[in-house]
């Protein structure tokens, strides 16, 4: 009775109408599984025309190509793709060949030589011609306009010593090389995904251990089978921007429009006008500039005296009546006032005592 219930309402709804059943197409294949290319898979036999790509490699390279050019001659042939190192114009050149079977292998071999052209040795440049690798080559010259910041984000993404290299490379499972304007990368597409978005937000000032820190945690977060179909966002680290608060533009106000031009700057002769010195003869003007210097060295003598006299001036006297007592003084004080009471106690003391001794004699004598 279910099955007869789903039957229905698929019928109603009209989903399933064209679906059938796929034996050849279950949970157990792996989609992304690359089948090697034989050459009983090539039915069509011989190429009908002849592929070739040829590329330009740098002078300084020339020494490392020549020396290394039989190994990657050798490679080349395995899978029967013609190569050719031209010297004089500094090329290299590959081509198909009667024997050539897979199509697409020509493209693999132009990646060879594009990786050799880049400083990529040629033990990590041959691996390309597998199946399952793939190149890619990220240009970063154009990204970063001021040249000493291109600088400072390339060793940024480079790390002391080669570190942060080293760490995109076991993250990502890729080949990753910088070399000039360009970076290098050798994996599988998904890697080289993981490598471009890491090299493009350096270009972009975001530091690539904020990247590296995601993957780890994904790569933890993968070997949970609970977690494997969960979204992962909650557990991935959130960075704020810290970036400095720009200064703002001073407000330029804008002039009021004037129909009129401004006038002119005044010359000499007509401040000498404004101010009448030019009607005066030559003996007042003399007359005129003695007197300003004279009043002149009379103020700057009067400054020097000032200055002088500073040395000689007494310092200011401190009030005895104004400043506070301390407790030190205002104790001494009171000990001064009773040594003063006692003193003055054995005088008065000491004369009652002679006045008494003289009344005595007195007495006796009478």
């Amino acid at each position: 009775d279910a099955a007869a219930a789903a039957a229905a309402s698929a019928a109603r709804t009209g989903h399933n109408k064209y679906r059938r059943d796929k034996p050849w197409d279950h949970d157990g294949i792996d989609h992304w599984k690359l089948d090697a290319f034989t050459e009983e898979d090539s039915k069509s036999g011989p190429f009908l025309e002849e592929s070739s790509f040829a590329t330009l490699f740098p002078q300084y390279r020339e020494k490392y190509i020549r020396e290394a050019w039989p190994i990657v001659k050798a490679k080349l042939e395995g899978v029967h793709v013609a190569g050719e190192l031209n010297l004089i114009e500094g090329s290299i050149t590959v081509r198909t060949t009667r024997k050539t079977f897979d199509p697409y292998v020509i493209f693999k071999a132009k990646d060879v030589i594009k990786l050799l052209a880049r400083g990529v040795p040629v033990q990590q440049a041959v691996k390309v011609l597998k199946d399952e690798v793939f190149c890619d080559i990220i240009k970063i010259g154009g990204m970063v306009r001021n040249k000493e910041r291109f600088v400072k984000r390339r060793n940024r993404l480079i790390g002391p010593n080669g570190s942060t290299l080293k760490a995109i490379e076991l993250l990502c499972d890729c080949y990753v090389l910088v070399q000039g304007n360009t970076v290098s990368a050798m994996g599988n597409h998904k890697n080289l995904k993981l490598v471009r978005r890491i090299v493009e937000d350096c270009m972009n000032n975001v530091h690539p251990i904020y990247n590296i820190k995601a993957l780890m945690i994904k790569r933890e977060l993968a070997k949970d089978e609970t977690l494997s179909k969960e979204n992962w966002d909650r557990f991935l680290p959130k960075f704020k921007k810290k970036n400095a608060p720009k200064k703002k533009a001073p407000t330029i106000k804008k002039k009021e429009y004037t129909p009129f031009p401004p006038l002119p700057p005044m010359s000499k002769k007509d401040k000498a006008i404004e101010s009448g010195e030019y009607f005066l003869s030559d003996r007042e003007r003399k007359l005129k500039t003695r007197d300003e210097r004279a009043v002149a060295a009379a103020a700057q003598k009067a400054l020097r005296t000032a200055d002088r006299a500073k040395a000689y001036a007494p310092p200011p006297e401190s009030d005895p009546a104004a400043a506070p007592k301390t407790r030190t003084t205002a104790a001494s004080e009171d000990s001064a006032a009773d040594l003063a009471g006692r003193v003055a106690k054995k005088a008065r003391e000491s004369a009652r005592a002679r006045e008494r001794g003289e009344g005595a004699g007195k007495g006796v004598e009478a």
